[in-house]
């Protein structure tokens, strides 16, 4: 009874912090306001999860599993193309960030303060052996694309992660609300495709 307990009250926990961070941002986000929201005292996320730091990380590194979950099956499938791939792996990746918008600065601060451990810098082997990097060293080989593979997965980082970057400078000046970011998020699902397949020129 108390394994059941002490789950049930973790997971209140994370799935307010996921509600508030995603609403507020981290910075602007206390475990008071956290622990309002799971309807439970501060001492239970201290004990749990010691900061609001920790809890961050860990609902980041959920992020990035969650990610690749969906993403390794579609990179490794060998009855669809490279477009195809971007196309769906685009719309997962996007999708992720829009539930969380501060994971481009969770990111960039910690391979900033040079943490080697995130699940996202052990993934970097996975998609290197993937089919979808196959195909992409194929094209090189054949001449369908003159640049180094990689340019290609940076091109298509960076179209992702750049506007959530700022995303907050942008709402702050009032350029959009958010409703009207996720809505330019949206567009930029169909879009990033189009863009990459242009840039490599095959079907």
């Amino acid at each position: 009874m108390t394994l059941i307990t002490e789950a049930s009250t973790e997971e209140k926990i994370l799935d307010a912090a996921r509600r508030i961070f995603t609403n507020k941002g981290f910075l602007a986000t206390t475990i008071r306001d956290i622990a309002t929201e799971a309807d439970i005292n501060v001492a239970s996320i201290n004990y749990y999860f010691r900061s609001k730091e920790k809890l961050f990380a860990y609902i980041m590194d959920e992020t990035i599993k969650k990610v690749f979950d969906k993403i390794e099956p579609v990179l490794n499938n060998k009855d669809t193309t490279v477009f195809e791939k971007v196309e769906i792996c685009v719309g997962y990746y996007i999708d992720q960030v829009l539930e969380n918008p501060d994971f481009p600065f969770f990111m960039v601060n910690e391979v900033m303060a040079g943490n080697t451990t995130l699940p996202m810098i052990s993934k970097i082997k996975t998609l290197a052996d993937s089919y979808f990097a196959k195909q992409l060293y194929a094209l090189q080989a054949d001449g369908t694309i003159n640049f180094h593979p990689v340019n290609l997965l940076w091109n298509i980082s960076g179209m992702i992660v750049f506007p959530f970057l700022t995303r907050p400078q942008q709402l702050k000046a009032g350029n959009f609300n958010a409703a009207e970011f996720d809505k330019l998020m949206q567009e930029r699902k169909k879009l990033i495709p189009i863009w990459i397949k242009q840039m490599i020129n095959v079907q």
